[in-house]
């Protein structure tokens, strides 16, 4: 399984960007899909998840600013971002969960988005 990507990039404080994950298999077989980032000197964390029955999460920081959705038919995750900050800078993933027939996570290699002025 391959996880692709793209719409990073550098922007101004309060500006926004849409994330692309598009997936190399039907992304309704997978349980959970996410998107997870990393920021220099840190940790990866959770930012958002969608279930395969379209049940969203979000960490507590992004609630309210970043919205993720999916489209079946094109097999590509997405996530809105706004409202976005200087400490927004990471590397976000994407992440694709599958509990049969083993539990596995799939990654990305990531897209850089930059916030700064």
């Amino acid at each position: 399984v391959q996880l692709v990507e793209s719409g990073g990039g550098l922007v101004q404080p309060g500006g926004s960007l849409r994330l692309s994950c598009v997936v190399s298999r039907n992304i309704g077989s997978f349980d959970i899909l996410a998107w997870y980032r990393q920021a220099p000197g840190k940790q990866r964390e959770f930012v958002a998840s969608i279930s395969r029955s379209t049940i969203t999460n979000y960490s507590n920081s992004m609630e309210g600013r970043f919205t993720i959705s999916r489209d079946n038919a094109k097999n590509t995750l997405y996530l809105q971002m706004n409202s976005l900050k200087p400490e927004d800078t990471a590397v976000f993933y994407c992440n694709a969960y599958e509990t049969f027939p083993t539990p596995i996570k799939y990654w990305g290699q990531g897209t850089q988005v930059t916030v700064s002025s």
